[in-house]
């Protein structure tokens, strides 16, 4: 069996703080805190690297509007990674705190930024009176498909998720249209899993069976954060994704488990 690629730490227990218990749970970014480097970042790059070379066509999806977008986004990524410890971003390649160099490709912008960071990233536009996903690099996908989710709104990306439809739907689209370049949001949440894979893709139809209590060991946690782009005005939705065992939560946070249902 491959080793999983985990976190040694959860740096939020989302169920634990009132702040983000209940959706949406948005608070600001502060500084640079968009985008993280963590102990995994190692293993989760070369597998970012593998699924880019091996399953490009199931991680990796950018429509032809949402090419100024990932341009620009690529270039708030090099302007990020230039500020961090480890990159070295040079005219033509990075390279990143793992050692492994990266050719700067603009003309696969949104390939070229999903590896560079940790993060998926996922691009937004307004098209109607909702935001349509119009690109993404989803190298770790919690249960959904890209492939069932690019060119839709918001409320049609979210199906079959419990309790998103109604005032959920609204209040999150009137976030979606309130996000300020200079002012990133982000949410966490948190699920409990037996398999702690981070490439996890589901069709609408195939729910994730809901381990029993003596078969969650791991945790997984989403770090999502809102940027505005500010030429393009597109939303970028960025996810982080934490996988560490149980018992790395302190003995409170895993009785907080039990308590939010988790």
């Amino acid at each position: 069996m491959t080793e999983p690629i985990l976190q040694s730490r959860l740096p939020h227990a989302a169920w634990m703080d009132p702040r983000t218990a209940r959706l949406p749970g948005i608070l600001p970014v502060e500084g640079d805190d968009w985008l993280r480097v963590d102990d995994a970042y190692a293993g989760q790059m070369a597998e970012r690297d593998r699924l880019l070379t091996d399953r490009r066509d199931a991680v990796h999806a950018l429509m032809d509007q949402a090419r100024p977008a990932a341009l620009e986004l690529l270039e708030m990524i090099l302007d990020w990674c230039r500020r961090q410890p480890g990159f070295v971003v040079a005219q033509d390649h990075v390279i990143r705190p793992d050692g492994v160099t990266v050719p700067l490709d603009r003309d696969d912008p949104l390939a070229t930024a999903g590896r560079l960071v940790q993060e998926d990233l996922c691009i937004l536009q307004h098209e109607g009176e909702e935001h349509v996903l119009t690109g993404a690099v989803l190298c770790f996908p919690a249960s959904w498909m890209l492939s069932e989710k690019v060119g839709r709104p918001l409320v049609a990306i979210h199906i079959p998720v419990e309790h998103y439809s109604g005032d959920v739907a609204r209040r999150v689209q009137r976030l979606f249209d309130a996000i300020r370049s200079e002012q990133p949001l982000w949410r966490m949440n948190a699920l409990t899993y037996a398999d702690p894979t981070l490439h996890q893709p589901r069709g609408e139809t195939d729910r994730r069976p809901r381990p029993k209590a003596e078969e969650r060991r791991f945790m997984r946690s989403e770090r999502q954060c809102l940027i505005r782009l500010p030429q393009t005005r597109a939303v970028v939705f960025t996810i982080h994704t934490y996988v560490v065992r149980l018992e790395a939560l302190t003995e409170e946070e895993r009785a907080g488990l039990v308590a939010a249902g988790l």
